[in-house]
């Protein structure tokens, strides 16, 4: 790639001409992308992450050209992981306006995600790729702030409405494994101070400050996405379902185990029943099993953990008939 040093304009106007010169060539028009998120990001820390008037205009024009570009990609997973990938460039440079087109592009690309894809002249199915990415994704929106026209949790609800909607594979548990994987992230929200922030962006843990409303909020969801896990569950029985049951149970159980209020009875409860699921039909791995009982009976021993203590009496090992 030609370099211009530090004259990043002359650089992003190359980036521009270059892009109408190899239009046809994708893998040059990615690595030109690239070549423009790397810009902004070398503007933001030629400013010390304090841009001025000038330069938040200039990275402002960076994301643009993202933006225009990348929807000229015929791969999917390209436009996917430039779509986040731009976004989180954006977020970094406080360009909220333009980080928040990138992520809800990329929500909107999702249904047209084949169901396979060809890896190394190879055909694969995409759902790992494609679960790989969500969960990506999953944690990027833990710093980005709702918008204040959207409602909240806007494009967490987006993402879930995704997912339900889109096509998976026949006995596939995809789907479940990403409302899964939603918890730990609505539960990061549900935090006083998150996990990680970044600089200059105020995330909602500052938009909201606690607000019982916004915590009420991601408790609806939370139930929400619940309430689809198990009743999924119950569509699982005999031979091979009652496999995957035992184990998404554990999954979900495991979870609740780390990341929910289990002083809550209801949800202690709850994690009791998932754990009596997992072990019903002797499927769950009796080592990993037996570690978890051992981890949950050090917790037990912590301050305001007492509450573990009663949910082991309730925990026990079974094998299979």
């Amino acid at each position: 790639m030609v370099s211009f040093g530090r004259d990043f304009e002359q650089q992003l106007s190359f980036c521009v001409e270059a892009r109408a010169t190899f239009c046809n060539l994708e893998p040059v028009v990615i690595q030109l992308i690239h070549t423009v998120n790397h810009l902004a990001m070398e503007t933001r820390r030629v400013m010390g992450g304090n841009h001025s008037r000038k330069t938040a205009a200039f990275v402002r024009a960076c994301a643009a050209y993202s933006f225009i570009t990348i929807p000229s990609l015929s791969s999917v997973f390209s436009r996917l992981h430039l779509y986040l990938l731009s976004g989180q460039v954006a977020l970094a440079n406080q360009c909220l306006s333009q980080a928040d087109s990138f992520l809800k592009a990329a929500v909107s690309i999702l249904p047209e995600v084949p169901r396979v894809i060809n890896v190394e002249g190879k055909q694969r199915s995409s759902e790992p790729f494609l679960l790989d990415f969500i969960n990506n994704f999953l944690s990027t929106l833990l710093v980005v702030p709702d918008h204040p026209e959207q409602g909240v949790l806007y494009l967490v609800r987006g993402l879930l409405n995704m997912v339900q909607d889109y096509t998976w594979e026949d006995n596939s548990d995809a789907k479940v494994r990403v409302y899964i994987s939603a918890l730990p992230l609505l539960a990061a929200m549900s935090q006083e101070s998150y996990l990680y922030t970044i600089p200059k962006v105020d995330s909602n843990e500052t938009l909201y400050g606690g607000d019982p409303k916004f915590v009420a909020e991601i408790s609806r969801v939370c139930e929400t996405v619940i309430g689809q896990v198990l009743d999924y569950l119950k569509t699982l029985n005999q031979d091979e379902g009652a496999r995957r049951q035992g184990t998404l149970a554990f999954a979900l159980f495991s979870c609740l185990l780390a990341h929910g209020d289990l002083r809550n009875n209801k949800l202690n409860q709850l994690a009791v029943n998932l754990w009596n699921l997992s072990h019903k039909n002797g499927y769950c791995d009796t080592r990993t099993s037996v570690r978890t009982l051992e981890h949950i009976k050090q917790q037990a021993q912590q301050p305001d953990m007492a509450h573990l203590s009663d949910m082991l009496l309730r925990l026990s090992l079974q094998s299979r008939a």
